[in-house]
């Protein structure tokens, strides 16, 4: 398993480019199976994740092209609708194929899904709202069935919760249902933006972008296009973050400010001067040390959960104490005993998790526990005394495209460390 060593003391400085976004390119890889025409999509990182849903594609048939950072898919060739558990047991994503090849194609079988740690993510948000749509759905030995005579036929869908990934499926069952869906308590991300934009550009009536009601009038067909994922603003914002916490400077290109305001708030918050164009963010932090601030976690335009662990970090050396609040999932402080055991002083009380800021970090051995949040141990080990060494780093590797070479490219003594056990 590889490892990160890390030798502490740096000042970042410098640019990084923004890789295209995982949690957006994954729907829009499945919702390529819509297309009756082939269809490109560039931006594409470089990911374990992306990787995993373009072989699951490619397992239904359908003929994929991947190379450099565009994916081109031809569903003419598709032969099967069956996603095994061995690809989607890696990564819950996968389960976003079931609305496409549902809607598409009449009938699906895919895996109940794997993936992260954190908390109950529950699946079956996705099966009652594919259920109000006329589907006929059972589960048995762990796989979803989903078949449906004829088409999808428009309806009615309210979500108990706010859910990304069931919005995302029902959206791309609804745009080839016949007549029209209503979809309540819709997710508001950035990436379900993306994604309808993209749905449109194939042919799809969709209104209320941005809201949480979203409105689907079903087209018979969906044609394929050219397309281009949106930003990473998580990424955007870890980086932002390195520059937070070791007092630094760095520009980050081809990311979008509005996609993030409420991290960048914070960052102000905290003394940082922060400037914004079209496509880029510059953070510095002109060589102060932060200042603790408080935040909760909720969803999308608020503060997200994903920056919750880098910013956390960037707490741990604040001056002053805050209090962080996580609202969205449950299990989300388990880089909590990673960061104390680098002197951060943390306490948690149950959602909540209370920082006072220490002086100073010191090296010790840690592991990443989850996908975001691996990055505040990678953040506090640019600002610990001594050599960091970071376990279990696939983890990391799941979200952020080419992570060494951007930070050693902003100044930080950063190798991968590949041990053969």
């Amino acid at each position: 398993m590889d490892k990160f060593v890390i030798q502490g003391g740096a000042k970042i400085d410098g640019e990084v480019r923004i890789s295209g976004a995982k949690n957006a390119a994954l729907p829009l890889l499945a919702a390529m199976i819509l297309a009756d025409s082939p269809i490109t999509l560039k931006n594409v990182p470089d990911l374990k994740d992306v990787r995993t849903l373009v072989k699951l594609i490619g397992g239904l048939g359908i003929t994929m092209s991947y190379e450099g950072d565009t994916v081109v898919a031809d569903t003419s060739t598709l032969d099967n609708q069956f996603a095994p558990y061995e690809l989607v047991k890696t990564m819950r994503a996968s389960i976003l194929v079931l609305g496409p090849l549902l809607a598409r194609y009449g009938s699906a079988k895919v895996s109940l899904p794997g993936g992260c740690a954190i908390g109950s993510r529950p699946v079956d948000q996705h099966l009652k709202a594919l259920e109000a749509l006329g589907a006929e759905i059972e589960v048995e030995a762990g796989y979803v069935l989903a078949k449906v005579d004829g088409r999808l036929k428009g309806g009615e869908v309210i979500f108990d919760m706010v859910t990304v990934g069931g919005t995302e499926n029902i959206l791309t069952a609804a745009v080839l249902a016949d007549g029209v869906t209503t979809i309540r308590n819709a997710a508001r991300e950035p990436e379900i933006t993306d994604l309808a934009q993209m749905l449109i550009k194939m042919g799809a009536k969709i209104e209320g972008l941005d809201t949480d009601t979203l409105v689907v009038t079903g087209v018979e067909s969906l044609h394929g296009c050219e397309y281009s994922v949106v930003a990473d603003r998580i990424e955007t914002g870890s980086y932002l973050a390195a520059a937070a916490i070791t007092g630094g400077k760095v520009k980050t290109t081809h990311t979008d400010p509005n996609l993030l305001e409420a991290v960048l708030d914070k960052f102000e918050e905290m003394g940082a001067e922060v400037t914004r164009g079209d496509d880029w963010i510059e953070l510095d932090m002109m060589g102060k040390r932060p200042k603790a601030v408080s935040f909760q976690t909720l969803p999308h335009p608020e503060f997200p959960t994903d920056m919750q662990a880098q910013l956390m970090a960037v707490n741990a050396i604040g001056r002053g104490f805050a209090t962080i609040s996580e609202t969205i999932f449950e299990n989300r402080f388990m880089h909590v005993p990673e960061l104390a055991r680098m002197g951060a002083n943390i306490q948690v009380d149950g959602n909540d998790a209370i920082v006072t800021g220490v002086e100073k970090l010191s090296a010790a051995p840690v592991m990443a526990t989850d996908l975001r949040a691996s990055f505040s141990l990678v953040l506090a080990a640019l600002v610990a005394d001594g050599e960091t060494t970071i376990d279990r780093i696939y983890h990391i590797d799941r979200g952020y495209e080419d992570i060494e070479a951007k930070l050693q490219g902003l100044g930080v003594q950063i190798q991968r460390v590949s041990e053969t056990s």
